[in-house]
């Protein structure tokens, strides 16, 4: 009798395992090899879960009553392999060939680089009434307890004394959009103040950056060290103050007169979707974090929703501010990417120290 020697190939996935990878509050990254299942199997289906950081804890609630919805409907089980990463590093990550089936990440050029490594169609925005989004938040300030420092907009930020946090925006989106917040105010600023609003937007961006003690590598790893004493306020996602709030954490939260609305997408990463056999699983996924009782528990752990049903019932506890703003009312984020981005752009110039 011939012997049959069977090779069971394990790929690796970098920053995944069965459960997840994610990051320490130092913002190490704890390199973690997970199994990739490539096919479900006749009574499970397993979906591959590529997401930005600060959305782990909202999918902690959620993707297990996907399962259990998703069981009851199909029979089938669903297992989840999760990464959670600063979101540049997690789109770059995927399109490099990790193959998540699902993709959330903080901003729309993000899954721009899905589509340009071509495991994604290009029009994923016309594919719902949602234009791709499945979240939305404003950046803000956090503070210590009482605001001790009197902190009310982003220039109480450029005080001297005044130590701040954000983000690296090479590698997490969340930082871009901080970082759009305080350019695009200062843009609004000087058009209320009668002045030429480029220059004007810039010196508050780099005086506040002046006082930036560092940017770790995402919004997440950012907001473990202020919560590990680190500075004096933060530049961040409403619902990173608010859901810390919520859990008893004596922090205090600015909301500026001039802010970003923040808007995250999600989509089905097509190509590895329907390599793994899932396509159905993972489009009911992006579905379910639509849907009425998945927004709740977004809306719970301190995002703006884009269901316009939770968003009415929820509307007293998100508050618009006066002077918010969208990306496109900064050109869109072509211009942002070329203006702020490039090679020398704005933000070159402020991590230059160029006036």
């Amino acid at each position: 009798m011939m012997a049959v020697i069977i090779l069971s190939l394990l790929v690796v996935l970098p920053g995944c395992s069965s459960k997840s990878a994610d990051q320490d509050g130092n913002g190490t990254e704890r390199a973690i090899a997970m199994k990739q299942i490539s096919a479900s199997n006749k009574d499970t289906v397993t979906i591959v879960i590529g997401a930005y950081s600060v959305v782990k804890d909202a999918l902690g609630r959620i993707l297990p009553q996907f399962a259990a919805d998703w069981e009851a409907k199909t029979g089938k089980k669903v297992v989840f392999q999760e990464s959670y990463e600063a979101s540049g590093t997690q789109a770059r990550a995927i399109a490099g060939g990790m193959e998540a089936d699902v993709a959330l990440l903080a901003m729309e050029g993000d899954v721009d680089k899905l589509e340009r490594a071509k495991l994604i169609n290009s029009d994923w925005k016309q594919q719902d009434a949602y234009q791709g989004m499945v979240t939305r938040s404003v950046a803000v300030i956090g503070t210590r307890k009482g605001n001790p420092l009197g902190i009310r907009d982003w220039t109480d930020l450029t005080r001297e004394g005044v130590n701040v946090l954000y983000p690296n925006p090479k590698t997490s989106g969340g930082a871009q959009w901080d970082i759009n917040a305080i350019y695009g105010a200062g843009l609004k600023m000087a058009a209320e103040q009668g002045k030429d609003g480029p220059p004007f937007a810039k010196q508050l961006l780099m005086r506040v950056h002046h006082n930036v003690l560092s940017m770790d590598k995402s919004g997440r790893a950012s907001m473990a060290a202020f919560e590990y004493g680190v500075g004096d306020a933060i530049v961040t996602y409403e619902n990173e103050i608010l859901s810390r709030k919520r859990e008893g954490v004596p922090y205090e939260m600015v909301l500026p007169k001039h802010t970003i609305l923040i808007e995250n997408p999600v989509v089905v990463v097509r190509k590895y979707a329907r390599k793994h056999q899932v396509e159905e699983a993972a489009e009911a996924l992006v579905a379910y974090l639509r849907e009425p009782k998945a927004q709740r528990m977004f809306a719970e752990a301190g995002f703006r929703p884009v269901n316009e049903q939770v968003a009415k019932e929820t509307i007293k506890a998100y508050p618009v501010p006066d002077g918010l703003f969208h990306i496109d009312d900064m050109g869109g984020w072509d211009e942002v990417r070329e203006k702020l981005y490039s090679n020398r752009g704005v933000w070159y110039q402020v991590l230059a120290g160029i006036e």
